[in-house]
């Protein structure tokens, strides 16, 4: 059987086979800490799973609207107004089977063959697929701590090109945890708004955001073009509903891919997630984020005490992306030895980029204190191990 050509451009999602390695792992009965997903350990909050059951006893399991249905596109708006200070017309939220779904839309809509589309690397590794997918050239420009692994805008300026077509920035970032300052961002999406070129903004962690209040970029650039998930902040990443925020001259196209690639999202998942807006759910994720935010701190702590180089503090997120140039060997190497001896599962940096790959390892600590402290003793353990070899 011969495969579209565009397969072969698309790599494994390294965190998802090193999670299948510790399945096997413990299929044979051995304790594996999973640190290798971003996936929170709360699960969704009581009366987002009682919407969920309502809406399954309602029969609530047909076709909906492509864009979402109204009563959850209004709710996301309000919570912009809310949470961020930031006036969104409903009609401008589309809702989607998962952010992936969004990037899915999204990218079909702008992405033309051979463009150029600027991404910072390290940076998740899905972005750039999707835009070679569609026949785009991902533009990975490397970056450093000094600019916190982010793009900035003299980066943007430098490889700006006739061939690029717009930037997909992260903010917070997955997998460095670390977040482009406001005012830094908005000075880049200027620039690239003043070359006609798009701003894909993916703000999936920016609820999840630890220090001065988080700020949508659609308070500085209305024309932006924005994702975000349930998944991350709202703890429910197996429910796969997602968001887009776009100018409104996009809609109609919008609408018809959605209608032609999958439909419309999950009716009953859609009408559970009316209730994460809810006071109640409100508070309970106030409360999850900042047991992350201790989380973090616990995380950062004890991994420099064991001599893993943590080269920017994240301030989102629940990653860290962890220098391990100091044990002399590839981070594939070092992520399969880590998690075969002392059953930590990481992510090796290769997932991310290869301007750093090779030397970095990502770790998700969005799993209990208990399991943390498990990991960093192990981890511990395995750098001493290292160091007498």
């Amino acid at each position: 059987m011969k495969f579209a050509g565009r397969t072969q451009q698309i790599a494994p999602f390294l965190a998802m086979e090193f999670g299948k390695h510790a399945a096997a792992l413990e299929a044979e009965g051995i304790d594996v800490v999973r640190m290798n997903l971003g996936e929170p350990d709360f699960g969704a909050p009581p009366l987002v799973v009682e919407a969920m059951q309502r809406a399954l006893l309602e029969r609530r399991t047909q076709y909906t609207e492509a864009l979402g249905i109204q009563p959850l596109r209004e709710a996301i708006a309000q919570h912009y107004a809310q949470h961020y200070a930031v006036t969104v017309d409903p009609a401008q939220v589309v809702v989607t089977a998962g952010a992936s779904a969004a990037l899915l839309l999204v990218c079909a809509a702008l992405v033309e063959p051979g463009a150029d589309i600027l991404l910072a690397d390290p940076s998740y590794p899905c972005n750039r697929h999707f835009i070679s997918t569609f026949g785009g050239n991902p533009r990975l420009i490397t970056t450093s701590a000094a600019t916190r692994f982010q793009l900035n805008s003299e980066l943007v300026e430098a490889h700006w090109s006739s061939r690029a077509q717009g930037v997909m920035i992260a903010t917070p970032s997955n997998p460095t945890g670390t977040s482009v300052p406001f005012d830094e961002l908005a000075h880049l999406c200027q620039f690239v708004e003043n070359q006609g070129g798009y701003r894909i903004i993916d703000e999936i962690y920016l609820g999840l955001s630890y220090g001065a209040k988080p700020r949508s970029i659609l308070s500085a650039d209305p024309g932006a073009i924005v994702i975000n998930s349930f998944s991350k902040y709202f703890s429910m990443t197996g429910w796969r509903l997602g968001w887009l925020v776009v100018p409104k001259p996009m809609l109609p196209v919008i609408e018809k891919l959605a209608q032609n690639l999958y439909i419309c999202p999950s009716a009953p998942t859609q009408y559970a997630a009316l209730a994460c807006f809810e006071p109640e759910s409100l508070a309970i994720y106030e409360t999850q984020r900042l047991e992350f935010a201790r989380r973090r701190d616990r995380v950062i702590t004890g991994l420099d005490a064991a001599g893993y180089r943590i080269p920017v503090e994240p301030d989102g997120a629940f990653y860290v992306y962890m220098d391990t140039a100091r044990f002399g060997v590839d981070s594939m190497t070092l992520a399969r030895n880590i998690l075969n001896e002392v059953h930590v599962a990481l992510a090796p940096g290769h997932d991310f980029g290869p301007a750093h790959g090779a030397g970095h390892i990502r770790l998700s600590y969005a799993t209990s204190l208990a399991r943390i402290d498990a990991a960093i003793e192990r981890l511990q353990r395995f750098a001493a191990r290292f160091a007498e070899a």
